[in-house]
């Protein structure tokens, strides 16, 4: 490691893995993935070994959001960008709002805004490091946001607007699930991936369906419209209620997240989930306000991520160079988005993540920068 500023062993953390997303994936997931075989892994999707795998995730997750009378949780083929095709098809029926905040609010408005047989989206937007919330508006039927906007780490409560009548509430929580705690019934559609809080892999959604989205899906499904099957939510939800997908499931991501899932309830359900990743962003909120070379990109306590916290620093601090020591050393994943173009850290604190490993990551960024600019 020549040039390497060596950290002292003491200070490194376990577990060096801060990542967005994905998540640092634990022991008892690989462990979990070693005892599915040979009885699940590389057999049919069709049979009791995955469909058992498949209801038990959507029973877990019913658990873990306690869910209304008449929701369901129903799951497909693809990722969170997967699912704002088949939202765009499956859930609005003539015109969404979008706020965009961040890069992944503004990729779900452009869906619905360039679809041919949808109107014209309105999309309210904000700045990155700051929010905008949805408004009631005339001729909208669905209003969509994200609970946490992962390129900033700006979360935003989950709220039905006032007087938006049978309009639907789509919510972008593909990295706020299980690690933010939510009233679920404020949204129609929860909607995520399983690669972050779950600490899974990509390859499928997963979203919490209350009744009228369930209605509007089999309404629009009924029009006459032409979906394509890979992106009817009809499809998904028939499919899912028989504990199965359209095509086959991404199943050693399903397995890691049921061990996710039982791990999450042993420990106390989203509670203890939620209080591990606001323990851990509240050391580096607390530690950037106390330090003369960082501080919180967004400004606003009220809305700074639990999940994802993004530390802006001094000029004189070149975060590549900080994150090039720390990287040889096994510290790794902590990199700004790439399109906010700030020189900063975005640490990715997950309920997978210890957050005595967050600890040790401050102090070796202390000690990092102690020695970088003298």
């Amino acid at each position: 490691m020549t040039d390497i500023i060596a950290i002292p062993d003491a200070l490194l953390p376990r577990d060096g893995r801060f990542g967005s997303g994905p998540s640092k994936v634990s022991d008892a997931q690989l462990k979990a993935l070693v005892d599915s075989q040979p009885g699940v892994l590389g057999t049919s999707h069709r049979q009791a070994p995955v469909k058992g795998l498949v209801r038990d995730v959507r029973a877990m997750l019913g658990e873990l959001y306690a869910l209304p009378e008449g929701y369901e949780v129903i799951l497909g083929n693809g990722g969170s960008t997967m699912f704002w095709d088949a939202a765009a098809f499956s859930l609005v029926r003539e015109r969404a709002q979008h706020c965009a905040f961040g890069e992944f609010g503004s990729k779900f408005a452009k869906a619905t805004d360039l679809a041919p047989h949808l109107g014209a989206s309105s999309i309210r937007t904000a700045p990155g490091g700051a929010a905008v919330l949805p408004e009631a508006e005339d001729g909208i039927d669905v209003y969509a946001w994200p609970h946490n906007e992962t390129s900033t780490g700006v979360a935003v409560p989950v709220l039905r607007p006032a007087g938006i009548r049978d309009a639907l509430t789509v919510v972008d929580a593909t990295s706020a699930a299980g690690g933010i705690e939510v009233d679920i019934a404020q949204a129609d559609v929860y909607y995520f991936a399983p690669q972050k809080s779950f600490a899974s892999d990509g390859g499928l959604w997963l979203a919490i369906v209350s009744p009228a989205a369930i209605a509007r899906i089999e309404e629009i499904a009924a029009s006459g419209r032409w979906i394509p099957e890979s992106l009817s939510l009809k499809v998904a939800l028939d499919n899912s209620r028989a504990d199965q997908t359209l095509n086959t499931p991404a199943v050693a991501t399903l397995v890691m997240m049921r061990a996710q899932l039982e791990w999450m309830l042993a420990g106390g359900g989203l509670g203890f989930a939620a209080g591990r990743s606001a323990r851990s962003s509240g050391t580096l909120y607390d530690w950037a306000a106390r330090t003369e070379w960082a501080e919180a990109f967004v400004t606003d306590p009220g809305l700074r991520s639990p999940v994802v916290a993004t530390i802006d620093l001094h000029p004189r601090v070149d975060s590549a160079e900080l994150r090039r020591h720390l990287r040889a050393q096994g510290v790794v994943d902590i990199d700004p988005y790439r399109k906010l173009g700030r020189n900063q850290v975005r640490v990715g604190v997950y309920p997978a993540v210890d957050p005595e490993d967050v600890e040790s990551l401050v102090q070796c960024m202390d000690y990092l920068v102690e020695r970088l600019l003298t």
